[in-house]
C-alpha cells in the first residue's frame, strides 16, 4: 500500500523543462564595503507578480526572469526598500541602506534567536548562538534547555550524562550531524553530545520527522545538525570561563587568524574539570562523576568566491576521563575488587573531516559538493566488576550534485555515498566484532511554485553487507492555505543497526544480567530496526496589540515495523529481542511564541506523548517517559540607545514534567520496590547576563532552582555487589540546585 502511495506521489513530479532564464544577483550591506558581506534572508520579488526569492547565507539569489519584468523590489527588515530597474538578465550587485541613514529615524531590529522559516518545505527551525547563550550551555547535550522541541533528561544515576529525546524517542533514532556529516553514532551515542563544546557551535538546525535522503537512511524521528563557528567570521580571540557550585570548571578559547586572502584558520581549545566529591542524598555514591576532559580542534577554511570554491578541513582530538561510584572508591586499590564499587570511563577520539564545494560561475544554481570524514573512537571502561570496552573506526563519504530542471522552481540533488564501520566490543568476557559497509545512491527533487506550494520527494537505494539492499523514500509537502499560515506534511522510512551495548551503557551500572534473544540476525543475532514516520504541522503567524507572534501545532507518529526492544520489566535482567507485535510513538505539540513588549518575549509549549510497545509481558507504555510536559521560557533585554554597549539580559525557563511509568520492581524485596508511577515535578532555571561592552560580559545562573531531587536514585546502594543493585531508574534530577558564574571576552 505504502509503495503504491509513494509511486503515485513520484508520478506527480512535474519534470517539465521551462523556457525562462534566470537573473542572479548579490545583496550586500552598504556599511560593510570592506568585506562585501552578503545579507542573508533578504527578499526580492518582481513588481506586481508572485515571483520571489530569498538570499542565501552569502547574499546570493536567483530568480526567474522574463523581458517584461522591469522592476525588482528588495526588502529586508531595518533597511530601505529598494526598487532596481532591470533591462536584461545580467548579474547585479546591490547595496542596502539602513533606514536610520535616511531621515534620522533609528530602526531597531533584532534577529530571532530561534527562527522557523515559512518558506522551507521541511519542518525545520534554526537555533542561533544568541539562544545558546541563554543557558550554561557547556556542551551540545546542554544546548537544548531553552528549546521546547527537545527533551533533556539523565540516563543514569552515576555518570550525570544528559540524554536528549525528540518526538518521545531517544537520540539513537535521531540523525545527529555536524555540518551535515554524521557525527554522534555507534560508540559515541551516549557520551558524544558532551564532546562538542557549546562555544564551538554557531547554530543548530532541528528537523522534525523524516529527514532528507541526502544525509543517509538512518534518521527515523528527525535530524539535529550543528554548524560550527567559522574561522572567517569568528572572533580573532574568544575566551569563555565557567564555574559551578557542583565543582565543575570549564575553559574555552578560540584563536582565529587570516593566513592569506583565501585561507583562514582557527584553533579551538576546550577543557573541563570536576575534582570535588558530592553526595547530597547521602547514599554513599557520587552525585556527579569526577571528570577531566581536553578537547582540541584545528579548523581551516578556504574561500575563492570569484572561482566558486569553498572548503573546510577539521582535525580534532579528545581525551575524556570519568570516575564515579562510591565516595571511598580508589581505582588504585579497589578496581576489580569488592572493597568498594566504582567505575572509570576513559575515551580517546580522533576525528578528521573535509568538505569541498564548487559553484559553477556561469551557472550559479548548479553546484558540486564532496564530504569526507574519518573517526577513531576508543573507550575503555568498567562498572564495578563488569567490563565494557569498545573501539569504533568509521569512514564516511558523500558526493552531491545540485542543479535545476528548466528554472529554479524545479531543483534536484543527486549523488552517491559510502560508509564503513568497524566495531570491536568486549562485554565482560564476550567479544562482539563486526564490519559494516554501505554503498548508496540518491535522488531528491524539489518543486516550488514561488508562492504557496512546494514539495520535496527523495529516494535512495543502499546496499549494506549486513542489512541487505533496500529502498528509503522520503516526502515533504508545504502549502499556504491562507495568509500568514503554513501547513506541512511528511512521511519517510528509516533503517538502522541497533548498537545495543553502546546505546545502553547504563545497564552495566546494575546487577541486571544481560539476555539477548538470538534470532539469527547479523547484528548481535538481532534484525535491523525499521520504522515509518508520518507528520503534519500547522504554523499560524498573528499580530495581537501590534505585537507579533505565532502558534504551531505538530503531530507525528513513528510506526516501527521492527524494533530491538530493550526490556527492563524484570529487575534481575535486561533483555534485548526483536519486536513481535506493535510499537508506535505518537507525539503532539502546541507551541506559542509572542513578543509581549519590545525586547520581551515568551515561548510556551505543551507536549503529549503516547508511546506503547508490545513487550513479552504485554503492551506497555514506554518506561521513564512522561505523557505530559509543559514548557515556558521568558526572555528580556534592556534597551540600548544608539552607540551604547552596556546591557542586561534576563532569561527564565520553566518545565513541568508529568508522572512517568516506572519499570516493574514488584518482585524485589519490599525495601527496593518502587511505585508504579513517579510523581510529577516542576523545574525552574534562570540566567542573568551583564554586557559591559561588545568585548566583555559576565553571566550568573541557577539550574533546578526548585531543588527537585529523586529520593532513591540508586536501588540497594548499601549493597552494590548484591542482586538488587540498580542505578538505571532515573526519572528526575539527582544533584538538586546548582549555581554557576562565568565570563566571556572577545576581540573581533
Amino acid at each position: 500500500m505504502k509503495k503504491n502511495i509513494l509511486s503515485s506521489l513520484l508520478l506527480l513530479i512535474p519534470f517539465i523543462i521551462f523556457s525562462q532564464s534566470n537573473l542572479r544577483g548579490m545583496i550586500m550591506d552598504k556599511n560593510n564595503p570592506k568585506d562585501n558581506l552578503g545579507v542573508e534572508g533578504a527578499s526580492v520579488h518582481w513588481l506586481n507578480t508572485n515571483i520571489s526569492a530569498i538570499t542565501n547565507e552569502k547574499g546570493w539569489f536567483s530568480i526567474p526572469y522574463k523581458p517584461e519584468y522591469k522592476k525588482l523590489i528588495v526588502n529586508f527588515v531595518g533597511y530601505k526598500t529598494d526598487t532596481i530597474l532591470v533591462s536584461n538578465s545580467s548579474e547585479i550587485h546591490h547595496f542596502l541602506t539602513l533606514e536610520s541613514e535616511l531621515d534620522g529615524v533609528v530602526v531597531k531590529s533584532k534577529k530571532k534567536s530561534i527562527f522557523r522559516s515559512s518558506l522551507t518545505t521541511v519542518n525545520m527551525f534554526t537555533v542561533n548562538s544568541e539562544e545558546l547563550l541563554k543557558a550554561a550551555c557547556c556542551n551540545l547535550a546542554e544546548s537544548f534547555e531553552t528549546n521546547p522541541s527537545i527533551d533533556v533528561s539523565f540516563s543514569d544515576a552515576l555518570t550525570g550524562t544528559k540524554q536528549i529525546q525528540m518526538l518521545g524517542l531517544t537520540s539513537p533514532y535521531l540523525l545527529i550531524t555536524q555540518e551535515n556529516i554524521p557525527s554522534i553514532r555507534g560508540a559515541s551515542q551516549v557520551y558524544g553530545m558532551t564532546f562538542t563544546p557549546g562555544t564551538w557551535v554557531e547554530s543548530i538546525q532541528i528537523t522534525k520527522g523524516a529527514g532528507s535522503v541526502v544525509n543517509g537512511y538512518e534518521s527515523i524521528s528527525g535530524q539535529i545538525n550543528a554548524e560550527l563557528v567559522k574561522p572567517f567570521s569568528d572572533n580573532t580571540f574568544f575566551l569563555n570561563a565557567y564555574s559551578s557550585l557542583n565543582g565543575r570548571l570549564e575553559l574555552n578559547t578560540h584563536f582565529n587568524k587570516k593566513v592569506s586572502d583565501k585561507w583562514h584558520t582557527g584553533l579551538y581549545v576546550h577543557g573541563n574539570y570536576r575534582g570535588e566529591k558530592f553526595d547530597n542524598n547521602n547514599d554513599g555514591f557520587l552525585d556527579n562523576p569526577l571528570a577531566n576532559q581536553i578537547n582540541l580542534m584545528n579548523r581551516w577554511q578556504f574561500t575563492d568566491a570569484e572561482k566558486g570554491w569553498v572548503s573546510f578541513i577539521n582535525l580534532r582530538f579528545l581525551n575524556d576521563e570519568k570516575q564515579t561510584g562510591q565516595l571511598n572508591f580508589s581505582p588504585k586499590s579497589d578496581k576489580g575488587t569488592t572493597n568498594a564499587w566504582g567505575s572509570e570511563i576513559d575515551t580517546r577520539r580522533f576525528d578528521a573531516s573535509a568538505k569541498l564545494g564548487y559553484v559553477f560561475p556561469e551557472i550559479p544554481f548548479q553546484s558540486l559538493g564532496f564530504q569526507m570524514a574519518y573517526s577513531n573512537h576508543q573507550q575503555n571502561s568498567y562498572f564495578g566488576l563488569k567490563v565494557y570496552d569498545i573501539q569504533h573506526e568509521s569512514v564516511y563519504s558523500n558526493l552531491i550534485f545540485n542543479s535545476i530542471i528548466g528554472d529554479t522552481r524545479n531543483k534536484f540533488k543527486s549523488g552517491i555515498s559510502f560508509t564503513y564501520d568497524k566495531f570491536d566490543e568486549l562485554v565482560n568476557i564476550n567479544n562482539y566484532d563486526r564490519k559494516e559497509n554501505s554503498f548508496g545512491t540518491f535522488f531528491e527533487y524539489a518543486f516550488d511554485n514561488l508562492n504557496n506550494f512546494s514539495f520535496t520527494a527523495g529516494l535512495r537505494v543502499d546496499t549494506n553487507n549486513l542489512l541487505g539492499t533496500f529502498v528509503t523514500p522520503r516526502f515533504h509537502l508545504r502549502y499556504v492555505p491562507w495568509e500568514n499560515s503554513v501547513l506541512r506534511a511528511s512521511f519517510g522510512r528509516g533503517k538502522r543497526s541497533a548498537n545495543i551495548f553502546a546505546e545502553n551503557q547504563q545497564l552495566f551500572a546494575s546487577s541486571r544480567q544481560i539476555k539477548i534473544d538470538d534470532v539469527g540476525g547479523n547484528i548481535y543475532g538481532l534484525n535491523p530496526e525499521i520504522a515509518w514516520n508520518y507528520g503534519v504541522s500547522l504554523m499560524q503567524k498573528f499580530n495581537l496589540f501590534d505585537k507579533k507572534g505565532d502558534v504551531t501545532l505538530d503531530f507525528y507518529q513513528t510506526d516501527f515495523k521492527n524494533q530491538v526492544i530493550v526490556d527492563w520489566e524484570n529487575p534481575q535482567e535486561i533483555s534485548f529481542y526483536n519486536l513481535n507485535g506493535k510499537s508506535v510513538a505518537n507525539s503532539f505539540q502546541v507551541e506559542l511564541n509572542y513578543n509581549i513588549a519590545p525586547f520581551f518575549n515568551i515561548r510556551t509549549a505543551y507536549k503529549y506523548f503516547d508511546i506503547s510497545t508490545d513487550y513479552k509481558s504485554g503492551n506497555l507504555q514506554k518506561p521513564i517517559q512522561p505523557k505530559n510536559r509543559f514548557f515556558a521560557n521568558l526572555s528580556y533585554e534592556t534597551h540600548k540607545e544608539e552607540g551604547e554597549e552596556k546591557q542586561w539580559k534576563f532569561d527564565v525557563t520553566f518545565n513541568s514534567i508529568g508522572k512517568q511509568r516506572l519499570p516493574n520492581t514488584t518482585v524485589n524485596p519490599i525495601q527496593y520496590k518502587l511505585p508504579e508511577y513517579s510523581e510529577a515535578y516542576q523545574m525552574l532555571n534562570s540566567q542573568i547576563t551583564r554586557v559591559f561592552s561588545n568585548k566583555f560580559e559576565v553571566y550568573a545562573g541557577a539550574e533546578n532552582i526548585t531543588n527537585v531531587k529523586q529520593e532513591t536514585p540508586i536501588l540497594a546502594s548499601n549493597d552494590p555487589f548484591g542482586s538488587n543493585f540498580d542505578s538505571t531508574i532515573v526519572y528526575s534530577p539527582i544533584f538538586g540546585r546548582a549555581m554557576y558564574v562565568g565570563l566571556r571576552f572577545k576581540i573581533k
